[in-house]
């Protein structure tokens, strides 16, 4: 069946169609604003709308052109919705009929009058004093009468042709548009904020995600837009501000070392092995809750196993004694206890020598301790040779409860991201072919290790602000043990994301990938027992407001205010 459409569709449906749809468009469009008389007119001209059959044939119209017509009713719609905003003057005028085209009728006059003041092309124009004015305004009345007349197809003989074709009528649109713009004048009010818009600077960014958009346009190789933003995040970040701005403060610094390490050396990994951070390291353990609850709760999984074994010797291994901070409590809590358990504890020196001396005076202090409340006590040091761990050489007798201890010993080893040797593996099953009754594990749930620089800096400053937040509850930001605590923070965080490679030692891992790693050494998790998880709750919901304690798959988090902040596990 031939028809003038190239979808071959019928003239009789095709045609019928257009009319119900361009009926459709005029009443929707018209109808809400026209007095009754002008609907009365508007409707009587609907059926000169539907041509006879004979008109169909010879106008022979495409489908093209007719979704072209509906587009461009949309398009004026549109032009109307954005000139409908401008404020309307006192001063304005409206023109004429008479400017009207005198190849119209009346009834052509008055609906190019109504579709100019519907669609808002000529409210709130102020006319210039401009003698080229009445001949533009003349040539715009004319082309939108010329598309009025192709848009509502209201002509006598079918076979006339406008003006203006298909392919211009975008054009003749975006000119209006343009010439509308500048005939308006805009008002005192409109012109300030205007100006306000586009004369002042952009807003200040949000110190997290000015930090993240940073990283992000470093690891894409922008480094110009990664330059803006750091020249401005100073702004929003402060050394003595929130939680948010110190750690921006701390941000700054370790993107400027990513994208320009010769003008701002990262800093170097030594920082994390000083006598400073020691310190700074041993006061975050003692005044942080979620640090010391963690270390707090591998006390008691120790405790636990030795029960169990009804032994009264128990043997730690401890692969970063540290300050020692951590078996202080274990001490007490073996006298608390009333039993006659002895405690002895080989460390493990990364650095012989002066490594050697710090680790003696650890356990000297240690020694006076256990003395001090009658727990019988042994200390020793051994260099760390991981070929060199078996049960002879390390002394461990079979009525001993020997028990590993990794607190925050296993996320500063290099893992198979990093080197082959993949220290990390390697030593935790050197510690499997030992068969410890328990090993623990208290790691910072935190995503550093593999993670993109984007990911990592996303995933820092969250960590670090709820950390500085928790700690707002047990020492004040002016304390000087404060002000240690953060220069340690801010060295943690310098080296999580301004380094890589053999330079990166904070490699943290969430304890999912901790839990996926142990299996793959032989360890099981070794879950503690409910009376431990409650009375470890009931202690840090006493003393702070915010904390959280929850059970995990064969451990504890400990956290503030939804972030989980520390994990502390047990295996077998």
């Amino acid at each position: 069946m031939s028809s003038g459409f190239s979808g071959g569709m019928p003239d009789s449906f095709t045609a019928d169609r257009r009319a119900v749809l361009i009926t459709s468009n005029m009443n929707n469009s018209y109808s809400s604003n026209l007095t009754t008389q002008q609907q009365f007119s508007l409707r009587s001209t609907v059926p000169r709308i539907l041509p006879d059959a004979a008109a169909q044939i010879r106008r022979k119209r495409s489908l093209d052109e007719f979704h072209q017509h509906q587009s461009f009713l949309q398009q004026q719609q549109n032009l109307g919705l954005y000139l409908r905003n401008v404020k309307p003057r006192p001063s304005y005028q409206y023109p004429s009929t008479s400017s009207v085209s005198g190849s119209f009728d009346s009834r052509h006059q008055q609906r190019h009058l109504h579709l100019s003041n519907r669609n808002g092309l000529t409210a709130g124009i102020r006319l210039p004093a401009d003698p080229g004015f009445n001949s533009e305004k003349n040539t715009m009345n004319h082309r939108l009468q010329e598309l009025e007349k192709q848009l509502l197809d209201d002509e006598d003989d079918g076979d006339t042709v406008s003006a203006i074709t298909n392919s211009e009528w975008s054009d003749t649109i975006q000119n209006l548009i343009g010439t509308s713009q500048k005939l308006v004048s805009p008002s005192p009010t409109s012109s300030s904020s205007s100006c306000c818009s586009t004369s002042a600077s952009p807003p200040l960014p949000c110190p997290k995600q000015a930090s993240i958009d940073a990283a992000a346009s470093i690891s894409e190789g922008k480094p110009e837009v990664a330059a803006e933003i750091l020249t401005r995040l100073p702004q929003v970040a402060n050394a003595s501000g929130t939680s948010e701005q110190r750690i921006a403060a701390h941000m700054v610094r370790s993107l400027k070392s990513r994208l320009n390490p010769s003008e701002n050396p990262p800093p170097p990994a030594s920082e994390l092995f000083s006598t400073e951070h020691a310190a700074s390291t041993k006061s975050l353990h003692e005044f942080s809750p979620c640090f010391k609850l963690g270390i707090m709760a591998a006390n008691l999984a120790i405790l636990e196993a030795a029960a169990e074994d009804g032994y009264n010797k128990i043997h730690v291994l401890d692969f970063d004694v540290g300050h020692g901070g951590q078996y202080g409590h274990l001490l007490h809590s073996l006298d608390s206890n009333k039993s006659s358990v002895a405690l002895k504890i080989t460390a493990f020196s990364e650095f012989p020598g002066a490594g050697d001396e710090k680790l003696k005076a650890v356990g000297d202090n240690l020694q006076a301790l256990a003395n001090k409340i009658g727990v019988p006590f042994n200390f020793c040091v051994r260099n760390l040779n991981i070929a060199d761990l078996n049960r002879q050489k390390l002394e461990i007798q079979s009525d001993e409860t020997l028990a590993a201890n990794f607190a925050f010993k296993l996320y500063r080893l290099p893992d198979e991201s990093v080197t082959t040797e993949n220290l990390r593996d390697k030593l935790l099953r050197s510690v499997k072919g030992l068969t410890p009754k328990v090993m623990t594990v208290v790691e910072q749930e935190l995503n550093t290790n593999t993670a993109p620089l984007t990911a990592r800096v996303r995933e820092t400053y969250d960590f670090y602000a709820a950390l500085l937040d928790s700690l707002d509850s047990t020492v004040a930001k002016e304390d000087s043990v404060r002000v240690v605590i953060e220069e340690g923070l801010g060295r943690k965080i310098g080296n999580s994301v301004a380094c890589d490679g053999r330079d990166r030692v904070e490699r943290c891992e969430v304890f999912g990938k901790w839990r996926a790693r142990m299996s793959m050494a032989g360890f099981q998790p070794r879950p503690m027992s409910q009376l431990t998880v409650e009375a470890l709750r009931a202690k840090l919901n006493s003393g702070t407001r915010g904390s959280i304690v929850n059970e995990e798959s064969g451990g504890i988090s400990f956290g503030w205010m939804g972030r989980k902040l520390i994990v502390s596990s047990a295996w077998r």
